[in-house]
């Protein structure tokens, strides 16, 4: 799968997912975007899923111009879907250093910091209460 030689690598996470992005450099590059073995459109089917992982690439100019593989584990679709997309940024900015600016204006390189809270004793859920019964 990889043996493309050469790459440069960028790690993203969100909520439970974990994203290991591998960007290579353009002398070979045809474009191809390959998520888990296969290709992103047949791993993220739902619609806005490939304009928020397009979106690094997008910014700086260089959708179709590097190959990208991805291997991501956990979390649901959308845990994986922006831990992908700061991988790549991440992955980007080692890449080439000065697209650093335009990936923070887009604020691609900021790791969303909220996941699930836990369950409190006496509690159904973390904040849900059980209903109260006069009687």
């Amino acid at each position: 799968m990889d043996n493309f030689g050469r790459y440069f690598e960028g790690v993203g996470r969100r909520k439970r997912s974990s994203a290991r992005v591998r960007i290579y450099p353009e002398n070979k590059g045809n474009g191809s975007f390959i998520v888990n073995g296969k290709d992103v459109k047949d791993y993220f089917t739902r619609e806005g899923d490939m304009s928020v992982l397009s979106s690094p690439l997008n910014d700086v100019e260089m959708l179709g111009k590097v190959d990208i593989t991805v291997l991501v584990k956990g979390g649901g679709v959308t845990g994986q879907t922006d831990a992908v997309r700061l991988g790549l940024a991440r992955a980007l900015v080692k890449y080439e250093e000065e697209l650093r600016s335009q990936l923070r204006e887009g604020k691609h390189l900021t790791r969303d910091p909220r996941v699930k809270e836990r369950k409190k004793p006496g509690l159904k859920r973390a904040r849900k209460a059980p209903t109260y019964t006069k009687r």
